[in-house]
Parts: C-alpha cells; sequence; structure tokens
C-alpha cells in the first residue's frame, strides 16, 4: 500500500470542510467483534451499557481509566467519512480507519463542541471532550504523514480523526440515518428523541 503524501492529503482538505454542518448521512456502520476485526454492517444498536450491539469496546477495555476498564465517554468513536475516505485511499479500506460510525457531517469543534447532542437514527450520541487521536496502527495502515495530517493544528479543529461520544438514548441506526444536531434539554430535563430513519425529515 502507497501512503499518501502530505500533498494529497492536503489537496482533499476542502471537501473534508464542505460536509454538511447538519443533517449529514450515516454512510458506513463497522462493528469490530475482536482486535483488528472488523464487520461491515447495514444496520446496528447502539447501548447505553455496551455501545455497539457486538463490538468489542467494553471487553477490550481501556489502558487510560485507573481501573482498566472501558471509557465510558469513547463508547462510540464517529469519523468524518470524507477524511476517512481521503486517508485510506478510497472507500473499501475506511474500515480499518477503527471507528464505528462514518458520518457525511462536519465533526468539527465548532460545528461540535464537547457536549453537544447528536441524533443518528433512533440514537442520540453525546459528544465527549477527550480527543480521539488514533494509535500506532492507523499510522501502520495509512503512514505518518497521514497521523500529522488528522492530529495537525487544522486536523484537530475539524476532528479530522474522529470524535468520541457517548450513548445518551439507545436505539437502531441504519445506512442512510440523518445524523442531527438534538437541542440540549432546559433546565437538565429529560432529552425526548423523535426517530430519524432511512428518509425521514430532521425534526
Amino acid at each position: 500500500m502507497e501512503y499518501l503524501s502530505r500533498e494529497r492529503l492536503f489537496a482533499g482538505l476542502d471537501r473534508i470542510r464542505a460536509a454538511p454542518h447538519d443533517g449529514g448521512r450515516l454512510v458506513l456502520i463497522v462493528r469490530r467483534p475482536a482486535v483488528d476485526e472488523r464487520e461491515v454492517l447495514a444496520e446496528a444498536v447502539l447501548s447505553r451499557e455496551t455501545g455497539l450491539a457486538g463490538d468489542n469496546w467494553l471487553a477490550r477495555g481501556n489502558s487510560k481509566t485507573p481501573d482498566g476498564s472501558a471509557d465510558p465517554h469513547a463508547q462510540i468513536t464517529v469519523m468524518n467519512a470524507r477524511a476517512a475516505e481521503l486517508v485510506a485511499g478510497g472507500t473499501d479500506r475506511m474500515p480499518l480507519c477503527g471507528d464505528q460510525l462514518y458520518l457525511d457531517l462536519d465533526l468539527s469543534v465548532d460545528n461540535l463542541p464537547a457536549g453537544s447532542l447528536l441524533a443518528v437514527g433512533q440514537a442520540v450520541l453525546r459528544v465527549s471532550e477527550a480527543p480521539h487521536t488514533g494509535c500506532a496502527k492507523f499510522v501502520e495502515r495509512f503512514g505518518s504523514e497521514a497521523m500529522r495530517f488528522v492530529n495537525g493544528r487544522i486536523g484537530r479543529q475539524l476532528r479530522m480523526r474522529g470524535a468520541n461520544m457517548s450513548v445518551v438514548v439507545p436505539g437502531l441506526v441504519r445506512l442512510g440515518d440523518l445524523a442531527v444536531k438534538a437541542p440540549l434539554p432546559p433546565d437538565g430535563g429529560d432529552l425526548v428523541v423523535v426517530g430519524r430513519g432511512v428518509g425521514d425529515q430532521a425534526l
């Protein structure tokens, strides 16, 4: 696999920046049943307890938590589909990025600051403050220039490596579902969500 050069990566920056600010689409769902294993799905259930059903997030744990348990703020990792396609050199290798949901949506810090709610299909996710920066496997698969690209100043601002999120409202997500910024409930009240499946309008 030939890695993309810095010039070719930055040539794709305008397309990433042109992703919809709201009402984007879910274009890829990937389950990770075990380390280095990927299953591309047409639909998945998101849960507050286990994250994406059948994924190894809970069992794998996290070396950065005090007891090594799974990080509840990183139940679901979401990546801009345009950024993933660029660094992967096409759609076929996108699952190797290691994220679960790939959205054609602006995931930038300005558009979705930490604490924001994002409704995808029947589920609602909360954007976590902890950055998603990738690991050595990202470099192995896509090259050091790709890692510098997604984790540089511009890359971090746009969250090109992706965003950590937690499940606030469980539910089914399917390919083609809308991804819509959801309002925060007033005064800490309960969050009410109307399902948005394929073809539904944002409410």
